[in-house]
Formats: structure tokens, C-alpha cells, sequence
């Protein structure tokens, strides 16, 4: 097995089990798929505890492909995990290109970034360490801007709205204003001078707070280098339509704007005239004490599920729709 991968606590873990299992209960056989590989403990727990299931996985970091690769060899589950490497923006496509009659009885959208990415310093993605400041989630596609390169080039109204849209960070101007000043004088290309500009204009009596002041600074950059809420809310609509009838969609988000595009791109499905579905987490479900206490990384996170229903039975109860509205959306 590599040990490139740092570990990885899968949130949600029994709650996504729970749904799957269930899932499995109704069919010979079931194929469920995992949009974010990232160290597999989704996907190759399922793949483990459900014997009649079959699971295709992807993820656009060639760390996890690697790391995967050898564990589901390992795991002996070559002819029951299948993964590839690619945005998950790219799946629904490719599955209709290459198995056009493939329709998933689950799938899990596991967002925001993995342990091992915080972990790997040289990633770029903490301030831990001092590291180039990269936080492409592919480091193999020279068409994605680094973080570096953002920082650099963008205008200071455009890093000012970066920040702010993706970081929903209060002082967005302020910082911007202070990167394009440092960035005069010298490129700025390392975490932790980037974390310097940052710490050095919140007002003093923030700087120390539980929540360190380049967090959502950080956070927002490596949003928008990665594309991931614009890639979130081009995919959930064509993830449910390779869905089976009463098959799930299951999305762990970590923060309020993901979250936020799940919400609404649920509702959105569940009133079109064009697809049928429920929303069954009307509230989202949220980590308990205990998952907490495992892994405080997880405080953050939500939960929501969407179903997918059969078109017959809900042209049924078309006269109905309204009623059923109102018992289902969050």
C-alpha cells in the first residue's frame, strides 16, 4: 500500500453505509458511485460491507488515484471498485458516453478537501508550513492557475471579490489592497507570506482569535483555483439523471456556500416539471458528539439527501404536487 496518502476519516461514514445498505436491500445487485475518492474510506467500505455492490469512483488528485490503485488491489477489490482519474464535474458524461445503460442506485458527493491535502504541506493548501502556494487539487493540469498565480495577477478588485465571495471573508479589501502592495515589492509565492499579509491587516484585537485571521483567505483561493462551487452546481442535476428510480444522492458539504447550492439545486430538481424526486433530509443531518470527538474536522459538516422517484408514480400523484412540496423541501 503507498504510504504517500495520509489518512483519511470518512465523514458521515456510517449514515452513507446506512442509506446504501438500504438501497442494496431492494436489488440483486447495485452499483453505487463515490465522486470524491480522496483516501476511498467511503468507497471501500461500501464495497466491503454491501457484497452485492459494485462502485465507481473518481477523484482529480493523481496522489488518491495512486493511493487507491493500491489499496483496492490489496482489499482484492479490483472487479468491485472501479476508479478513474477526473473532475466529477466530467462523470456524468463520461458514463453516458461509455455505459450508456449504467444507472446508479447511490451516489456520494463528499466535498471540500481531504487530510491528506492539509496534511501535505507541500500542497499548498495550509499555512501550517511554509510551502509554494500551489492548492490545485490537479497538479498534473498546467491549464489550472495556482494559487500563486492568482494572488499575482488578479486585479485588486478582482482578489477584493474572490475573498469576499469565496471566503466570505469581512476585510476582503483590506487584504487585497495589502497583496497587491507586498506583491510590488516582491512575488508572492509561499504560504506563509501570504498568512503574514493577511495576519498583519486584521485589526489587532482579531489577530488572535479561535479562527486564524488566513483561513477564509486561504479557503476562498482555493475554491477559486479549483472551480468548486461552479463545478458543484453544473453536476448535481446531471448526477441525478444517472440515477435509477429510488436511487439517492447523498452530499457532504463542509461549508455554508456549498451547502447552500445543495439546498437550492434540490429544490430546484424537486420542482421541475422534468424530473421527479423528494428531498429526505428536509433539516440537513448533522455529525454527532462522538464523530466530533473522532475527528474535529468533521464540526463543520452537513448532510442532505435527495431521492429519486419513478416518473409513473408521481405523474400519479400529480394533483397533488403542492402537498408534496411542502412536505419535502428543507
Amino acid at each position: 500500500m503507498s504510504n504517500e496518502y495520509s489518512k483519511h476519516y470518512s465523514v458521515f461514514y456510517q449514515e452513507c453505509l446506512e442509506n446504501f445498505k438500504e438501497l442494496s436491500e431492494k436489488k440483486e445487485n447495485v452499483l453505487f458511485a463515490d465522486m470524491t475518492f480522496g483516501g476511498g474510506g467511503h468507497s471501500l467500505g461500501v464495497a466491503t460491507e454491501i457484497s452485492n455492490a459494485q462502485v465507481y469512483s473518481v477523484d482529480q488528485d493523481q496522489d488518491a488515484i495512486d493511493n487507491g490503485n493500491a489499496l483496492i488491489k490489496e482489499r482484492k477489490l479490483v472487479d468491485r471498485v472501479f476508479l478513474n482519474k477526473m473532475n466529477f464535474e466530467q462523470f456524468p458524461g463520461w458514463i453516458v458516453e461509455n455505459h450508456p445503460d449504467v444507472k446508479f442506485d447511490g451516489i456520494l458527493l463528499d466535498l471540500g478537501v481531504s487530510s491528506h491535502h492539509f496534511d501535505k504541506f507541500e500542497r499548498g493548501f495550509s499555512f501550517r508550513e511554509d510551502a509554494f502556494l500551489d492548492m490545485r487539487m490537479d497538479t498534473e493540469n498546467s491549464d489550472i492557475y495556482t494559487a500563486a498565480e492568482v494572488v499575482n495577477e488578479a486585479s485588486e478588485e478582482d482578489l477584493a471579490n474572490i475573498i469576499f465571495k469565496y471566503g466570505e471573508e469581512r476585510y476582503s479589501r483590506r487584504i487585497a489592497k495589502n497583496i497587491v502592495k507586498a506583491r510590488e515589492l516582491t512575488k508572492i509565492e509561499r504560504t506563509k507570506q501570504l498568512e503574514e499579509i493577511v495576519f498583519t491587516t486584521y485589526p489587532k484585537h482579531l489577530r488572535h482569535k479561535k479562527i486564524h485571521p488566513a483561513t477564509k483567505t486561504f479557503q476562498a483561493l482555493r475554491i477559486f483555483v479549483n472551480r468548486e462551487l461552479e463545478v458543484l452546481e453544473n453536476t448535481l442535476s446531471n448526477l441525478y439523471d444517472i440515477l435509477s428510480p429510488g436511487g439517492r444522492l447523498l452530499v457532504i458539504s463542509f461549508h455554508s456556500l456549498e451547502d447552500r447550492i445543495a439546498k437550492h439545486k434540490f429544490k430546484e430538481i424537486f420542482q421541475s416539471n422534468e424530473k421527479f424526486a423528494k428531498i429526505i433530509t428536509k433539516k440537513p443531518i448533522y455529525p454527532s458528539d462522538r464523530e466530533i470527538g473522532e475527528n474535529p474536522r468533521s464540526r463543520s459538516a452537513k448532510l442532505r439527501i435527495l431521492e429519486k422517484l419513478d416518473q409513473e408514480v408521481q405523474g400519479e400523484v400529480r394533483g397533488t404536487k403542492n402537498k408534496k412540496k411542502a412536505k419535502f423541501i428543507s
